[in-house]
């Protein structure tokens, strides 16, 4: 409830106009959606509020944040009396989402004052929950830790971590890790997109979006596959409805359901799930077989595209049909709709990601994109919606098993790198690992196990793992376990720990899913919006937030929980060797300036806190239509400065809207594709043929920049004498001083170099996509024709299954193909927004989206209470929603819910007054194994069940 009227807010604090104002000047009672800008006049009426007598005399202070649900990234107002967030509005001069919110944007105010969140520390002692002291927590849990390094070895603690971290935070973490020892770290993203990351970045340099939402607004057409925006991102949708109207953009959703973002589309596919691959190279068989292909840019910026055509030949019209369930003629039609309406770009998600073959989606995906000549320009692109409001940033920032800050990797040189960026003695840092050769090499150097398979990591013979041993213990820290598949095994793993240690705002199903009367710990940590820091949307920009409120109640922010556990583990002098600690909250501009200094592989160097915190202070001054600043303080820069922001602060790279773009100079944010592959494959250049930046010294392909190739082509001269010694040997990624990166720029020069995509991936198990048959299917026919894998010895310290799984035929029990996605209303597992109260209003039940013609045949009717068993035998007791959106044979589940397990209500066993308003089964207790063959991406989005009516 707002404390007081409008008008007292003081002059020159909070928007720049009232909604009121804003209502009147931009023609919304009268105009369309080009007219209001954004949304449309049916969804949006002039109310006039109450005026009400002020209960507080104190000022009202207006903080700015950015919403801390999906990655939109959308700006917001926060007021604040007397320390007390009292209201909110979304920022009408916010670049990205200029005065629209979502039904869960809207909610934030309640996570700052939720009278469900954690209040103090607390453990888990015979079967009661007790209140601790923050001192006691941390003796007591870095004891244990302390306990099970030296008995089994620091690869024994998992640190898990989270997207909803900002940058500071997740690369926090992460070093952390590194200093306790350790490569068992990841977060959010493993489970999300790492399949997108692997496979857009193997295609052309780097893995993320290479438009923005804002660039949507130029596309032609967009194909949305496995993405359901209006659910999972809505405020996304004014741009795509913008291309709609202003470019007479073609709107194409292909998925499983008949979705909201469908129903708002020109075309409509419905495909059977597990086929993307094969729905892609149906597209292709089309555009090759008519032409439509863009043959020039082939022939300059991609190579493999012949081995693609190999491939897809076999693709006919019958077979896509059969493959996919899409007739000829509707395959067609989308093919010439995205050959007749370029530039376009396709939007994907975790329908496409979570796969056994996701890797194989998201590179059909971009070769698609390639071949009809998308890639760098402006309404083109690949353009991938993350999830979390940073799992952008928490990827960037390395938060990985598999690589350090910056995607360096795990090698020596990579260790090297950061050690000398954190100013540690490398030695010391290798004698913090475990001296053990492993299977997959020397601890430090092999990647840790995944979040994925922190199950795994506990449950199989330590024979099987390559570590010493099984993980002992697990910190859930900021991340929702409901959201991970398996879950009857997750609960005999948290079982069979040692330790539990969840740091959250929030209990989180962690907390109560498990048999456990001791072990557990909760340390409540503080929301987003009780710290500050930068965040990642999913355009690559970064954004700085204000704190609107001190930490609520006995919370503390992750950082300061980081500081105080690796004092007592010994290490805070190494970790904290150049960031101030000011009481125990370690200073987060002093974070933010030591990426700086170390990230130079995908520019995250040139945005210091000042500049960020000048973006956020002129919010007005950036282009809604080209994120670009129109004057003012940041003027030519683009909003964010979105990755790679070249060189340091004092380059003023302006950042890199769209990646690939070459019709503009490096300098001002143009790029080419990455030289990240080598320069020859089998005796064929893989640089740019007489393609280049526009402005660029180098008229055709050139590998990346290094301290000798400067020296070849005459530049060494141009680097000042301290960039010289600090060059030597280096190059445009290793070279601290950044006068690699600064000299190639000026002679408008990708530092990474200018090469060919590839449509051929030569390390991974596919080289080109293929369709595989998920693990679990109900064509059993096309097992023989599509199959998948051999089962995997070693991969990622675990044995990872494929054939064996696929051979056993469960299909006469398990008959139906189920699915599982987002609601609007919820995000993640649901925890925070089930514990918002008018959230909960609105979608207070779990269900199952059923077909009729499904439910008449296993006698179920609408509202029905149905049992779910999936096909390792996990079963959900859930509501029946009879809806054709669905296929006859295929069922689809939300998986946001939590608090029940396989009809048991847990509400008990969560601490008093820390029960979301809202419990559910979780989708995921109820899904099966399947892991995708280069990043170990978990299978959701296909596997099978059966359903029966619950009894009375």
């Amino acid at each position: 409830m707002r404390l007081t009227k409008k008008s007292a807010r003081p002059a020159g604090q909070g928007l720049g106009i009232t909604r009121r104002q804003f209502l009147q000047r931009s023609g919304a009672t009268t105009g369309g959606l080009a007219a209001a800008g954004f949304l449309g006049n049916s969804m949006m009426q002039r109310a006039d509020a109450q005026e009400k007598t002020p209960v507080s005399d104190a000022a009202i202070e207006t903080k700015r944040t950015i919403c801390s649900h999906c990655s939109v990234g959308c700006g917001v107002y926060a007021e604040v009396q007397e320390g007390v967030w009292t209201g909110q509005e979304p920022a009408f001069d916010h670049p990205i989402n200029r005065g629209a919110h979502c039904a869960k944007g809207a909610s934030l105010r309640e996570h700052g004052h939720s009278s469900r969140r954690l209040k103090y520390p607390m453990k888990l002692e015979n079967g009661e929950w007790k209140r601790l002291s923050w001192e006691q927590a941390i003796e007591e849990v870095g004891d244990k830790v302390l306990e099970l390094r030296e008995k089994h070895g620091p690869d024994s603690v998992y640190w898990l971590g989270s997207a909803k971290f900002n940058n500071e935070q997740a690369y926090l973490l992460r070093k952390f890790a590194a200093m306790f020892g350790t490569n068992n770290t990841d977060h959010q993203a493993r489970i999300c997109h790492s399949t997108t990351v692997a496979g857009v970045a193997n295609t052309w340099g780097y893995g993320a979006m290479t438009n923005s939402l804002n660039d949507l607004q130029n596309s032609r057409s967009i194909l949305f596959i496995g993405s359901n925006p209006c659910e999972a991102h809505p405020i996304a949708m004014q741009h795509i409805l913008l291309a709609k109207e202003r470019s007479n953009a073609e709107i194409i959703v292909v998925d499983p359901r008949f979705t909201r973002t469908a129903a708002k589309a020109t075309k409509y596919v419905r495909l059977r799930p597990g086929s993307d691959v094969a729905y892609v190279w149906g597209l292709l068989w089309h555009i090759f077989e008519n032409g439509w292909e863009d043959k020039t840019y082939i022939e300059q910026r991609v190579y493999g595209m012949d081995k693609v055509r190999d491939e897809v030949a076999a693709f006919t019209p019958d077979v896509v049909e059969s493959v996919t369930g899409v007739h000829e003629a509707e395959m067609y039609d989308v093919a010439k709709r995205l050959a007749d309406n370029r530039p376009g770009c396709i939007v994907w998600c975790m329908g496409g990601t979570q796969h056994t073959t996701g890797n194989n989606n998201t590179r059909a995906y971009c070769i698609l994109e390639l071949a009809l000549g998308n890639i760098g320009k402006s309404g083109g692109g690949a353009n991938i919606f993350r999830g979390h409001d940073n799992v952008q940033g928490a990827t960037d920032l390395g938060l990985m098993s598999h690589s350090l800050p910056g995607y360096y990797g795990l090698s020596e040189g990579a260790w090297q790198h950061w050690a000398k960026v954190w100013d540690v003695d490398y030695e010391w840092l290798k004698s913090r690992f475990d001296p053990t050769e492993y299977a997959d090499g020397p601890p430090m150097y092999s990647n840790g196990i995944t979040v994925s398979r922190w199950i795994d990591g506990v449950l199989e013979q330590d024979e099987n793992i390559a570590q010493r041993t099984s993980l002992k213990g697990m910190f859930y820290w900021g991340h929702a376990v409901n959201s991970q598949t398996r879950g009857p095994e997750m609960k005999k793993a948290m079982n069979q720990l040692e330790l539990m240690v969840i740091v959250d705002p929030y209990p989180t199903v962690a907390a109560v899913m498990h048999d456990r009367s001791d072990g557990v710990y909760l340390l409540p940590a503080a929301t987003q919006f009780e710290t500050t820091g930068s965040v990642t949307a999913t355009n690559r920009a970064l954004q700085w937030r204000d704190r609107v409120i001190e930490p609520q109640f006995e919370s503390r922010p992750d950082h300061e929980i980081m500081y105080l556990l690796a004092k007592k583990l010994g290490f805070a002098e190494e970790l904290f060797k150049h960031i101030q600690v000011n009481g125990n909250e370690p200073l987060i501009e002093d974070i933010t300036r030591e990426f700086n200094r170390g990230m130079w592989t995908v520019g995250y160097t040139g945005q210091s806190p000042e500049r960020l915190k000048t973006h956020q202070q002129n919010w007005h001054t950036f282009s809604f239509r080209t994120m670009q600043a129109e004057g003012g303080p940041a003027d030519k820069d683009y909003y964010g400065l979105p990755w790679p922001c070249w060189g340091n602060a004092e380059m003023n790279h302006p950042g890199t809207p769209l990646l690939y773009d070459t019709s503009k100079p490096v300098k001002e944010g143009g790029l080419t594709f990455r030289a990240r592959f080598g320069v020859e494959r089998d005796g064929i250049s893989l640089l740019a043929d007489g393609v280049y930046s526009e402005g660029s010294d180098l008229n055709d392909g050139y590998p990346e920049f290094t301290a000798e190739m400067l020296k070849q082509l005459g530049w060494w001269e141009e680097l000042t004498s301290e960039e010289q010694a600090a060059a030597e040997g280096k190059n445009w990624k290793t070279d601290l001083s950044g006068g690699i990166q600064r000299v190639a720029i000026d002679h408008g020069c990708a530092p990474f170099g200018n090469a060919k995509a590839r449509c051929e991936v030569w390390t991974f198990p596919d080289p080109i996509p293929k369709h595989r048959e998920p693990l679990y299917t109900a064509r059993r026919d096309l097992v023989e024709k599509f199959p998948t894998w051999d089962d995997f010895e070693s991969f990622y310290r675990l044995p990872t299954l494929y054939r064996s799984i696929q051979e056993n035929d469960v299909s006469d029990r398990y008959p139906i193909t189920l699915t599982s996605g987002r609601l609007v209303e919820y995000e993640g597992g649901g925890e925070e927004t089930r514990s918002m109260s008018w959230l909960a209003e609105l979608q207070q039940e779990m269900f199952v989206e059923i077909n009729p013609a499904l439910a008449n045949d296993l006698g179920i009717r609408n509202d029905d209470m149905v049992w779910l068993e999936g096909a390792e035998g996990g079963r959900v007791k859930i509501k029946a929603m009879v809806t054709p959106r669905v296929a006859r044979d295929v069922v689809f589940m939300p998986f946001h819910f939590g608090g029940v397990f396989e009809g048991e209500s847990l509400a008990s066993h969560y601490p008093e007054g820390a029960q979301p308003y809202v419990l559910g089964e979780a989708a995921n207790t109820a899904t099966t194994y399947g892991y995708d063959s280069v990043t170990q991406m978990q299978e959701t989005k296909v596997t099978l069940c059966r359903i029966e009516k619950a009894s009375a």
